[in-house]
């Protein structure tokens, strides 16, 4: 495997499992020393141990609520200071929620704004503000948003201003020659798709083989924050197996 990350140092959200974790074992693959982020801090530990198995130079685990400023900027300067650099930034935490639209209130859409797009900002920020030239930011985005299904509005419009907030980071970082990008996952295997009551029903169906696995998002991902995209900012990686180009 190639060694793109060889002293370089990520921060990855939502790393306890799924895309995050994978995220985090492919960098530490290529030689990345890693901060695992992630709300859950209890189930990091294993996660830091598992990533560390499969080839990590370092993995630290730190607890967050990424929808919390003051958490967020703690966690940026704690792993600046504790690796001497941050070289790229994977906004992966995400929270979603299924019901009606009109069953949802105001205090669900804030949660889950707070965690899908301010949890980004925040990070982007506080990147803007430690990292050097060269560095990237991956937001994780879906394919929900552009083309969504019923009862996860909020989730879907935070996940549209993701890629609006892609794009307003890849223009104001350019002069600090930070990149910034989105991938937008479509199917993929992780407890967030499972628990889609209409992938439980049956009534969304999920042909297997548009369904794609946390490692193929990973791999995204690592070409997106490495030097081999460096012409790549502001772009919307859609990495569905194909499953938006039918009509």
């Amino acid at each position: 495997m190639q060694r793109r990350y060889e002293d370089r140092v990520a921060i990855v959200t939502g790393a306890a499992g799924g895309i995050g974790l994978a995220t985090a074992t492919r960098l530490g693959q290529e030689g990345c020393k890693l901060v695992l982020v992630d709300l859950h801090g209890d189930a990091l530990g294993s996660a830091c141990d598992a990533v560390k198995a499969a080839g990590a130079p370092d993995a630290w685990p730190r607890a967050c609520d990424v929808s919390v400023e003051s958490q967020v900027e703690a966690a940026v300067t704690c792993a600046v200071q504790r690796f001497g650099r941050l070289d790229a930034v994977v906004n992966n935490a995400g929270l979603m929620s299924f019901k009606p639209l009109e069953e949802f209130s105001g205090a669900d859409w804030t949660r889950i704004l707070g965690v899908d797009l301010l949890g980004a900002f925040f990070f982007t920020k506080f990147a803007f503000l430690q990292m050097k030239p060269g560095g990237a930011i991956v937001n994780v985005a879906s394919i929900h948003a552009v083309r969504t299904t019923p009862m996860v509005a909020p989730y879907a419009a935070a996940k549209a201003a993701l890629l609006s907030l892609t794009r307003t980071a890849a223009l104001e970082g350019r002069s600090r020659k930070i990149r910034s990008n989105a991938v937008l996952p479509g199917a993929v295997e992780t407890p967030m798709l499972r628990d889609n009551p209409e992938v439980k029903a049956g009534v969304e169906h999920i042909d297997p083989e548009e369904l794609g696995q946390p490692a193929d998002v990973a791999a995204a991902i690592a070409f997106l924050a490495s030097d081999d995209a460096r012409f790549v900012n502001g772009a919307g990686l859609i990495v569905d197996g194909g499953r938006l180009s039918e009509l």
